[in-house]
């Protein structure tokens, strides 16, 4: 389990500073809703809009300061998104209600970016990347997936197989390929997550996708590749290919 994430939960005791005036005090037009309203989400700081989900402050800090104080907490939005419900509702000001406020709509977001690839050829790794990444970056866990494809390539459906610390014994060739002959997938990608955010394989998943491969030849049904779904950061890339990396 990755414990980073839970060093992230704020006590109900740290104390937040006010950092800026009540929203009701601001003039009409800098309003985060008015704001959006008029000029559109584009106009708005990531701050202004996470407010608006929230909707309220506290006592001492309106609901920017909160916005403003969960962004920092967490270093980014990018690790905010990742973050659970029991996570966020760690700050002071935020409750459940808040935080599951804001856990849906990063989920929507997720979604909505993923909606545009359904008919998309998945046959290059950067398009399984940005359908796969918006949601499996954010995991504290690691997941075992399967992308199933019909004749072209298109996208049929994601199953998850595994979820939990991922090893051999972990990673049957029996449950992923259960869902390409239930779907009668002409082929398929597997697809696990690396919670530290480094995508490069152990040997262990070098091990895995020789297993799999082997196990998708006897049945006929095609591997199409394996990816692993890190975070982008200086010096390493945001996924791992076996098969753009000549190991499939």
């Amino acid at each position: 389990m990755n414990t980073g994430a839970m060093d992230n939960v704020i006590h109900p005791e740290e104390p937040l500073v006010t950092l800026s005036p009540r929203i009701a005090e601001l003039p009409e037009q800098d309003r985060p809703r008015e704001k959006l309203a008029g000029k559109g989400a584009g106009a708005l700081t990531d701050a202004e809009l996470i407010a608006i989900l929230l909707r309220t402050g506290m006592k001492g800090a309106s609901a920017i300061d909160l916005a403003r104080k969960l962004i920092q907490r967490f270093g980014s939005l990018n690790d905010l998104a990742r973050a659970s419900v029991i996570e966020i509702s760690g700050l002071k000001g935020i409750g459940p209600a808040k935080a599951v406020q804001l856990v849906a709509a990063f989920g929507l977001g997720t979604r909505l970016a993923r909606e545009r690839l359904n008919r998309l050829p998945m046959d290059r790794p950067e398009l399984l990347h940005e359908l796969l990444a918006p949601e499996m970056q954010h995991l504290s866990k690691e997941s075992l997936r399967v992308v199933l494809l019909d004749t072209r390539l298109c996208f049929i459906r994601v199953e998850e197989v595994h979820l939990g610390t991922l090893n051999e014994s972990m990673a049957c060739p029996r449950d992923v390929l259960r869902p390409a002959i239930l779907h009668n997938a002409y082929g398929f990608v597997i697809a696990h997550n690396h919670p530290s955010g480094d995508p490069t394989p152990s040997e262990a998943d070098r091990r895995m996708t020789i297993r799999m491969n082997e196990a998708a030849k006897l049945l006929q049904i095609n591997m199409l590749d394996h990816i692993i779904i890190g975070a982008p950061g200086e010096g390493r890339r945001a996924y791992f290919s076996f098969r753009e990396t000549g190991l499939l």
